[in-house]
């Protein structure tokens, strides 16, 4: 008698599990949609933007939401949607660097700790714990006043104070990782310490880093719009949405717009990024997810 054949059970990855939870998750993709769209809309400015950034026509003034300019002009007459998506620009590089920056340090101090332990580890989180004692934005501000203001000091400054969670978070993964038998075995064939760390631990945290990651640009977006906003951050002529969002405060009473449209888009950006960091994070850890 013939033995039934196994029916073939093609098994999933967890990257791809990972991404079928996550375009399941409505209110992520609608995030990602929208992020997507603004981001596009962005580097796409020289193309989309009805008017220069640059261009003004003080004849106009502040003119309100028309025909000619959807979004209004500001009190120099510049054209508000063209400057709003010339900031995005310099606001997104800001949040994608200074993030960037964070993950780089964070992750490679937290693994240090975590694979070697004992003294090294103990001194490292201490450094850790008294940096968090430290006012994170006083550190930023006494960075951009004492120094030349620059974009690359912006990057450097928000990313210098945004890597201590990422530490301690990819500490605890190394070190629940280091004892599991993959690494047993590596330790086993003669694999050298930092190779190790490279091939096989990085590799297994990448999931808890992107998540974290995702939830940090939008953290560095709002510091880099608060500095600015006190006018400590992106520097004239440039502007982003920092800029736009104290130039709108300042003409609030009399025009409006020039507050609502920036702090608008701003919002919705954050309220995105946020969506897409949670469902990452469902994604990547099926336990929250079921919950």
């Amino acid at each position: 008698m013939k033995k039934p054949e196994p029916d073939n059970i093609a098994g999933n990855s967890l990257w791809k599990d990972a991404t079928r939870r996550f375009t399941a998750n409505r209110l992520a993709m609608a995030g990602l949609i929208i992020l997507s769209v603004l981001v596009i809309l962005c580097i796409l400015a020289p193309l989309v933007a009805p008017w220069s950034v640059d261009v003004q026509n003080l004849s106009l003034g502040a003119s309100a939401p028309g025909p000619g300019h959807l979004l209004g002009t500001d009190i120099l007459g510049r054209d508000l949607f063209s400057r709003i998506l010339y900031g995005g620009q310099i606001s997104f590089a800001v949040g994608l660097c200074a993030t960037l920056v964070s993950v780089l340090i964070g992750v490679s101090w937290g693994a240090v700790a975590g694979w070697a332990g004992g003294r090294t580890d103990a001194v490292m989180m201490r450094i850790v714990d008294m940096a968090y004692a430290f006012p994170f934005t006083i550190f930023v501000i006494i960075l951009m006043v004492f120094f030349e203001r620059s974009l690359l000091l912006l990057f450097a400054a928000i990313g210098a104070v945004e890597w201590l969670t990422m530490a301690r978070i990819v500490r605890g993964q190394v070190m629940s990782l280091k004892s599991r038998e993959f690494i047993d075995a590596a330790k086993g064939l003669g694999l050298s310490n930092t190779r190790i760390i490279i091939r096989h631990v990085l590799p297994n945290i990448a999931g808890p880093v992107i998540v974290y990651a995702t939830l940090t640009v939008p953290a560095v977006m709002l510091l880099e719009a608060f500095l600015s906003f006190l006018g400590l951050g992106v520097q004239p002529p440039a502007s982003s949405w920092g800029i736009l969002i104290r130039e709108g405060a300042e003409a609030m009473e009399e025009y409006p717009w020039l507050l609502i449209f920036p702090g608008t888009v701003l919002s919705i950006t954050l309220f995105s990024l946020n969506f897409v960091g949670d469902g990452l994070r469902d994604a990547f850890d099926p336990r929250s997810s079921k919950e």
